[in-house]
């Protein structure tokens, strides 16, 4: 029979042992991006990284990896806006926060709060609406935290199988939760909602996990078999491997949008509305792919 002193010892010893197996090495986020316009300016960049109306950025600060893609609402050049200048300037304020440092890496949607408020008190008014998606990795808890608004989103692929992803927000079909701002006789006539309502997650990831963030673009052209079988011809780690597939990803939604006679997830998902609708669906596409690694300085 044991004593109480030989059974301290054992718990002591397991206790131990777990600790020694924790991994104390800090994460990163290897990242490459790619996109193309709608107007089929391909792979071509505005100001900023900007793909047509979408944007994106990506930010490292000693604490964290910071994602994000935005996708501006195409609607306002009806009214002689620029759609691209709204996700832009979202964007660039995200990233500045984060280079700041003006951030908490387990609330991304403090990051979208803040940037959307920032741009809410200029002076000038900046019109528009947009989607948003904001991807933290924290280096030293190996956590990844997001925040999406919309029908932008994430993939989290581990050993060749989506093992999280995000949610999409619509209030209903075609017409996703957004970010606006609108001339003050339009207020309330303009769909907008808060950032506190993007759909937030947290979670665990490991080294060698694929991330891959993007518009709708992408998730409207391209079902996750297709995304999948893509993943798989990334071979490695290095940077080069990654803009490659990033760039092969979003050369075939980029295809696939303007097939005819392809049935695409939006097609698909517009005849469960009961539209008849068949084909892809012409868009902006904006790809961030990722991988988990250990962080070098």
């Amino acid at each position: 029979m044991f004593s109480l002193l030989s059974y301290g010892r054992l718990v002591a010893r397991a206790v131990l042992g777990g600790l020694s197996q924790t991994d104390s090495r800090d994460y990163s986020l290897i990242t490459a991006s790619c996109g193309f316009g709608k107007d089929f300016r391909k792979g071509i960049l505005k100001k900023g990284m900007c793909y047509g109306d979408d944007a994106c950025f990506i930010a490292r600060h000693r604490s964290a990896d910071v994602l994000g893609v935005a996708d501006g609402v195409g609607g306002w050049r009806d009214y002689g806006v620029d759609p691209s200048q709204f996700s832009g300037t979202l964007m660039l304020t995200c990233e500045r926060l984060v280079k700041e440092g003006r951030f908490m890496p387990s609330s991304p949607v403090g990051i979208l709060t803040t940037g959307y408020y920032e741009l809410l008190q200029n002076k000038v008014p900046l019109l528009g609406s947009s989607t948003a998606c904001i991807v933290v990795l924290d280096r030293q808890s190996h956590q990844l935290h997001t925040a999406n608004l919309g029908d932008s989103g994430f993939l989290v692929v581990r050993e060749g199988e989506v093992v999280h992803r995000s949610d999409e927000q619509q209030h209903y079909f075609n017409t996703p939760f957004q970010l606006s701002i609108a001339p003050p006789e339009a207020e309330g006539a303009v769909l907008s909602d808060s950032p506190e309502a993007a759909d937030s997650s947290s979670f665990d990831v490991q080294l060698g996990d694929i991330i891959l963030t993007a518009t709708d673009g992408l998730f409207d052209n391209m079902p996750d078999y297709m995304i999948l079988q893509e993943l798989k011809k990334l071979k490695n780690t290095n940077y080069e491997s990654i803009q490659q597939t990033a760039r092969s990803i979003a050369e075939q939604a980029h295809e696939l949008a303007y097939d005819p006679n392809y049935m695409s997830p939006f097609a698909q998902f517009a005849c469960d509305n009961g539209l008849n609708v068949r084909g892809g669906k012409p868009d902006d596409i904006t790809v961030l792919l990722s991988i988990v690694a250990e962080y070098t300085d």
